[in-house]
């Protein structure tokens, strides 16, 4: 998301708000032009999202607002659990909070926080998830962790929502949607590859085994939590066959691997908003996230969606 000022912010908040979004995404990055930027697969994004996301709930009534995701590693944890509590308490409950692991090392090194391997980075990011939950509950905190240490104080204020803010954890790896499955409400999976994986799964195949991460560590509460995902290539025209060669020629994959992709959404309105109902019956994945260059092309499949 990008805005040059306070009322223009506020502006786009409550436009995805008319147009009947359910919630409005910042991301938790940083960097400004120059050679890192220049190497980053993300857009930019001018906004910091603590701040964002507050003049975000101020400038709407009912649009939820979140991260996706906050990077536990540009955060001082503790800090990250007040400011989350806050923000759902002044947004009377409708914030959602993405938490990473973070993935992108340029990012990291331009920022001077360093990179961990991943193992640690995750493990990291279970102890905070601990520490959101037991500060949100309001409990006395006592958390001695590798990588937490927080004790001798109550988590003030508490969120709105209870028992907490729905949180969004996600990725590709095991691990992470495993970690998904124990502890999230909404379970993100990331962007899936066009091509077959090195152990030669198909795109929806590689799709159905993520999923299957998250539904086997959820166990008996997989009912209750959302499966989410991006149209990371999202077109909606009428002229399907060019949209197709265009996200082609811009992931340097073969045309035809690209319909029907689980990240690829192309077509009308009426037959966009048919897919998903269709994938919604066959995977699960109820909960879309639009890129933000998209919101005006796609509101009207969220009208067509409405209630469904």
């Amino acid at each position: 998301m990008h805005a040059e000022s306070a009322s223009e912010w506020k502006q786009i908040a409550r436009r995805i708000e008319e147009m009947g979004y359910s919630t409005l995404f910042v991301a938790d990055h940083y960097l400004g032009p120059g050679p890192v930027y220049d190497r980053s697969p993300h857009l930019p994004q001018n906004l910091a999202p603590i701040a964002a996301i507050a003049i975000a709930a101020g400038a709407t009534e009912r649009l939820r607002v979140g991260c996706r995701v906050f990077a536990v590693d540009f955060h001082v944890p503790a800090v990250l659990a007040s400011e989350t509590a806050t923000l759902d308490l002044l947004s009377d409950g409708r914030l959602e909070v993405g938490i990473g692991a973070g993935v992108l090392r340029d990012e990291f090194e331009a920022l001077g926080i360093g990179f961990d391997e991943p193992r640690t980075r995750v493990d990291r990011l279970i102890e905070v998830v601990r520490l959101l939950k037991a500060h949100w509950a309001g409990e006395q905190m006592d958390i001695s962790g590798a990588h937490v240490r927080v004790k001798g104080y109550a988590g003030i204020p508490t969120p709105v929502q209870k028992p907490h803010p729905p949180i969004m954890i996600g990725g590709q790896k095991k691990r992470l949607l495993s970690l998904a499955g124990r502890e999230a409400q909404i379970a993100s999976i990331n962007f899936v590859p066009y091509l077959p994986t090195p152990d030669g799964l198909e795109p929806w195949d590689e799709m159905q085994r993520r999923l299957g991460y998250v539904r086997e560590a959820a166990g008996e509460r997989f009912s209750e939590i959302e499966l989410e995902t991006s149209p990371y290539d999202l077109s909606i025209t009428n002229d399907v066959k060019g949209a197709y060669e265009a996200i082609a020629a811009r992931r340097r994959v073969p045309v035809e691997v690209v319909p029907g992709h689980p990240n690829a959404l192309v077509g009308s309105p009426e037959s966009v908003a048919e897919m998903l109902l269709e994938r919604r019956e066959t995977t699960g994945i109820s909960y879309i996230t639009v890129p933000a260059a998209q919101m005006e092309a796609f509101a009207p499949v969220v009208g067509l969606l409405r209630g469904t």
